[in-house]
């Protein structure tokens, strides 16, 4: 229940982190920056009388079935969640700043400003095992299958809108709109392997009983041993070898230095990391 809370405050930040990123920033240029608020975009230009959140609605319904189905329920879950809270905050700030007028005269600007702020919002969503619904779900289930990173699933997914969107605001809106969704997808990627940036320590060390003891007890983390014999010396030892977060590995960094400076540590930066403790193998 407590983890689940907490995915939904994560959730909740990362949905108006989004549509800030959207509304502020992107809508007002027309820049159909991919997804279901593309394909909103587009839609309402010729039915202005839809707001952009409320199409956003209509389109992410149909899509929900394939993320039940396909997926599983968590993800439907949360997407649900996710979906509703961005295009409930697309609709908010549609009402409160109608006809919201570009923040710059420079489209460029405007474009990685928002981008950088939609990237940070849909990368928060992605890594609790979510998405923000629409066109995201169809990445999800591609990076299921096919196992192609979540950033670039969705980039492919995407093209489709930004081709849609050269042809109903112009070429150069269009080429906007694809440069938006190419440096969308590298961002989300970039972010989720530095939320799950995890460090493999190996340690051999003449301390090693209370360097063990220190990684079971104190920072609640599995140890492995090996056997291991020196080239040089012939003596034979033991290898600590632990997976940490990179908080922890501060403290045992700090910890080792303090019971034996002589310590030989080898660190390995581990981009994912699957079973007790960490990522479930099942997500």
């Amino acid at each position: 229940m407590k983890n689940s809370i907490k995915d939904f405050i994560i959730i909740t930040l990362g949905s108006f982190l989004t549509a800030a990123g959207l509304f502020f920033f992107l809508e007002p240029h027309s820049i159909a920056a991919g997804g279901v608020y593309g394909f909103g975009l587009v839609i309402n230009k010729f039915l202005p009388f839809l707001p952009v959140g409320l199409l956003m609605i209509m389109m992410n319904i149909i899509l929900f079935v394939i993320a039940f189905i396909v997926i599983g329920p968590s993800f439907g879950a949360k997407t649900i969640y996710s979906s509703f809270s961005l295009s409930g905050y697309m609709m908010l700030l549609e009402m409160a700043f109608p006809k919201f007028k570009p923040l710059t005269n420079d489209v460029l600007l405007d474009l990685i400003i928002g981008i950088l702020i939609q990237g940070v919002g849909m990368g928060i969503i992605f890594n609790v095992n979510a998405s923000t619904g629409g066109t995201d779900i169809l990445a999800k289930i591609l990076n299921k299958y096919t196992h192609i990173e979540i950033g670039k699933s969705l980039l492919i997914i995407d093209l489709v809108s930004t081709i849609l969107a050269g042809m109903c605001f112009g070429v150069t809106k269009g080429m906007y709109a694809l440069l938006a969704v190419i440096i969308n997808g590298l961002l989300i990627d970039k972010l989720i392997i530095s939320f799950n940036d995890r460090k493999e320590v190996v340690i051999i060390s003449s301390k090693q009983d209370i360097i063990k003891d220190f990684i079971i007890n104190e920072l609640e983390r599995g140890v492995t041993l090996y056997k291991a014999k020196g080239a040089y010396t012939d003596n034979k030892f033991d290898i600590l070898d632990t997976v940490v977060s990179k908080k922890e590995f501060i403290r045992l960094k700090r910890y080792i230095k303090s019971v034996d400076c002589d310590s030989f540590v080898k660190v390995n930066n581990i981009y994912e990391v699957l079973g007790e403790g960490f990522k479930s193998i099942n997500e």
